[in-house]
């Protein structure tokens, strides 16, 4: 299976038109949405060529290939209008022998923080910097083994000097690459 992993379009259509190209030219099976699709958000500068109801449009134009997960900046109104379902607080996939926890990550502290296992992967948006990191799976006591924290970024607004990008999984390697098609990082599980 190949997944082609996103985060934080904000409504800009320039940079999802280039995600959507990106999702095309990688040949990928599903395009992961880890939320915060359309409002760009109270804290951050309008994106490049902010234009939610042309980003609508090319989402729902493939809406059978993306799963998606609610960021906090998604509503009940823009459910109104995308034409696949993006609510959920968290998702699930099973791949070549993984568990992949997906959420936006803006609620990851305590009580919400979903429950993981050993080898589990958590994928998760909302920092707008992309990091790859294993972490135990108990702070408390580090003999439950870790799990792999990815955040792909952002697709729209980079934060800390990071880039434009996405991650792919394929074959139990997370290749996280900007826009232009270069390899930033290349994570082996």
């Amino acid at each position: 299976m190949k997944l082609l992993i996103a985060s934080d379009i904000h409504g800009s259509a320039a940079y999802c038109r280039q995600l959507l190209e990106c999702f095309d030219s990688e040949n990928a099976d599903k395009l992961i949405l880890l939320g915060d699709i359309l409002y760009h958000g109270p804290r951050n500068d309008l994106p490049e060529e902010y234009a939610p109801k042309k980003v609508i449009a090319m989402l729902n134009e493939r809406k059978q290939d993306i799963m998606c997960v609610r960021g906090n900046c998604d509503t009940e109104v823009d459910q109104m209008v995308l034409d696949f379902p993006i609510l959920s607080e968290e998702g699930i996939i099973f791949a070549d022998g993984h568990t992949f926890v997906l959420a936006h990550g803006h609620k990851l502290t305590g009580v919400t923080k979903p429950v993981l296992r050993d080898g589990d992967v958590l994928i998760c948006g909302h920092t707008h910097v992309p990091k790859a990191e294993r972490q135990p799976v108990d702070a408390n006591d580090e003999s439950n083994g870790t799990y792999m924290y990815i955040n792909p970024g952002s697709v729209s607004i980079p934060k800390e000097n990071s880039w434009h990008g996405y991650v792919l999984y394929e074959n139990d390697t997370f290749t996280m690459k900007d826009f232009k098609g270069e390899v930033k990082r290349i994570i082996y599980l």
